[in-house]
């Protein structure tokens, strides 16, 4: 519910004040008063798009302010926490600034926030019907949303069912799609993935073999070399080669040097350590001889052996340079591309499970398509019940609204059917599309009935936030006792809402809990608004009234029809 609205130097307002009733409260005013601002401040607290050219000439910036009251466990008073703002017992507020030349600002509880937050919470709050409105509930996919909205929960869950649906059979029949137009480029594939699998499995590569083998070559290649250092290593620790036999044994040289510590270790004990490590030493000087002695007579040159690893390290390095940069890459390569073959071309045939997959998507599809039919018919005649009756308040008894629901050849994304509403203006005409087989005045009452019935329908989901609904002039084209049908159907809307009316009638702004005035002054040969927004009441109500009847406010028989209008502006309990 909206509170306050506070406006200054927007379009041709200067300064504005707006205290709303929590029932009905109507604005009026001459034209070009300022009316159209009023919305547009409206518009511009709900996320609407900021329009530097709105700033008042001669200012460097428009603000707006509004006071919204939400309950504290509601889905705005959520969303406005998400976004850091804050509550101030229970009141929100929000605030909009558009500089003459720049980017607008929003603020919402104290907290600077983008554009959309606020028009998500608008969404929650504010429901606003204009003459654009009816111009967009003239087209199908607007009556097939204005049928399901007016739903409610049990037909929206439908809806959603369906839509999930549908976008599951959508990807379904995608992936079949691509997997039958790749056909060519599968078995491409398949081929490409066998040829290299039949390589790696000829070759049969252990993990580490290339490493192994170029190790293996080295040695292979370079046996002289590698037979001349270890001899020499292993004369250094022996003390002798084959053809100098005799020569001093290191290890026997370390094992004297032990004793000789050992013996002197009896009067100092640090020489029984040194005697302990050449211990070690000498051990580890005779393993390492013992070694190299084995290895010196495995040093045998062997071409032929060579030859072999040389060719095995060409027909991997072949393999690798196809898969990998190393045989553990290949291998891997290896798995990948069995998990790969097995999806394109394994036991279990991808193409029929796409197609088992698609027979059931199509069949879940053609349930839901069938249970949101069965829904939409019996919202249909709900929806056609409430407008009826509300056309009968309207001054259009006998009127009559349908909805003709045609089956589509198939489930589309909205389902099974198109929906068009239909109107028979009174008892034997016939019923033809909305826009077609109205006037003008009763193409307006037939759209505030379908907004009316609309409104006051269940929401799709339990909404604990109080609700403010906006009629922007949805009584033109009406007058007489229809108008004042107009007038006392919003008045019965407000028992339940906020209801907030720009009209230019006085049939309804008679109704109204709260009369709001826009009016305008002259000042320097400019024309501006007054510095606020005034309520009417008593006596200047009756000549705002009298002055929306006749243009003369200060008419005496005006004023009197006008005094009656109010007397009799009733709404039976």
């Amino acid at each position: 519910m909206i509170e306050q609205v506070r406006i200054e130097n927007l379009g041709v307002i200067a300064s504005a004040e707006l205290d709303l009733a929590p029932t009905f409260t109507v604005i009026t005013g001459e034209t070009g008063a300022g009316k159209t601002m009023v919305l547009t401040s409206l518009d511009l607290l709900l996320g609407g798009r900021a329009d530097p050219a709105l700033v008042r000439t001669g200012t460097d910036r428009a603000v707006v302010e509004g006071t919204f009251t939400v309950a504290p466990d509601g889905v705005a008073a959520g969303r406005a926490e998400e976004a850091g703002a804050e509550l101030d017992d229970g009141a929100l507020i929000v605030a909009r600034t558009v500089p003459a030349g720049g980017r607008s600002r929003a603020h919402l509880g104290g907290r600077t926030v983008p554009q959309g937050v606020l028009a998500e919470i608008g969404e929650q709050l504010v429901t606003v019907h204009g003459q654009s409105q009816q111009l967009r509930l003239r087209a199908p996919a607007q009556q097939r949303a204005a049928l399901d909205a007016f739903g409610g929960a049990d037909h929206a869950a439908l809806l959603d069912t369906f839509r999930r649906a549908w976008a599951d059979l959508v990807a379904v029949r995608a992936e079949l799609a691509e997997w039958e137009r790749s056909a060519g480029a599968r078995a491409e594939e398949i081929a490409r993935l066998r040829a290299g699998l039949d390589q790696v499995d000829a070759l049969a590569p252990l993990p580490g073999e290339d490493v192994a083998l170029r190790e293996e070559a080295q040695r292979l290649g370079h046996v002289e070399e590698l037979r001349t250092a270890t001899g020499r290593a292993h004369q250094a620790l022996t003390g002798a080669d084959d053809s100098a036999p005799g020569g001093v044994d290191a290890a026997a040289l370390l094992e004297e040097a032990r004793r000789s510590l050992e013996h002197g270790a009896a009067d100092d004990p640090a020489l029984g350590d040194w005697a302990a490590r050449l211990a070690e030493a000498a051990y580890l000087v005779s393993d390492v001889a013992t070694e190299l002695a084995s290895y010196l007579t495995s040093l045998d040159a062997d071409p032929a052996r060579l030859a072999v690893v040389h060719e095995r390290r060409a027909a991997l390095a072949e393999a690798t340079r196809l898969h990998g940069p190393d045989v553990d890459a290949l291998l891997a390569w290896a798995d990948q591309a069995r998990e790969r073959l097995a999806y394109l071309d394994g036991p279990e045939d991808t193409g029929e499970r796409l197609r088992e997959r698609l027979a059931a998507a199509e069949r879940a599809t053609g349930a839901a398509s069938a249970a949101l039919t069965d829904s939409r018919r019996a919202v249909a005649k709900h929806l056609a019940r409430s407008v009826d009756a509300e056309l009968a308040g309207l001054a259009m008894k006998g009127a009559h609204l349908t909805a003709r629901l045609s089956a589509l050849p198939e489930p589309g994304p909205h389902g099974g059917e198109d929906v068009e509403l239909l109107l028979a203006a009174h008892p034997g005409a016939p019923a033809r599309p909305l826009g077609q087989g109205a006037s003008g005045g009763e193409l307006s009452r037939v759209m505030l009935a379908i907004e009316v019935a609309l409104a006051t329908a269940a929401p799709a989901e339990e909404a604990t936030d109080p609700r403010t609904f906006v009629f922007d002039e949805v009584d033109a084209g009406v007058g007489g006792r229809a108008a004042v049908e107009v007038g006392r159907r919003l008045a019965l809307l407000a028992r339940s809402s906020q209801v907030v009316v720009v009209t230019h009638l006085a049939q309804v702004a008679a109704f109204a809990d709260r009369h709001l005035v826009v009016s305008k002054d002259t000042e320097g040969g400019a024309v501006v608004t007054a510095t606020d927004v005034s309520s009417v009441e008593g006596p200047d109500r009756v000549r705002e009234l009298a002055r929306m009847l006749s243009g003369q406010e200060d008419s005496e028989t005006a004023l009197r029809h006008a005094a009656e209008l109010l007397e009799r502006a009733t709404v039976a309990p």
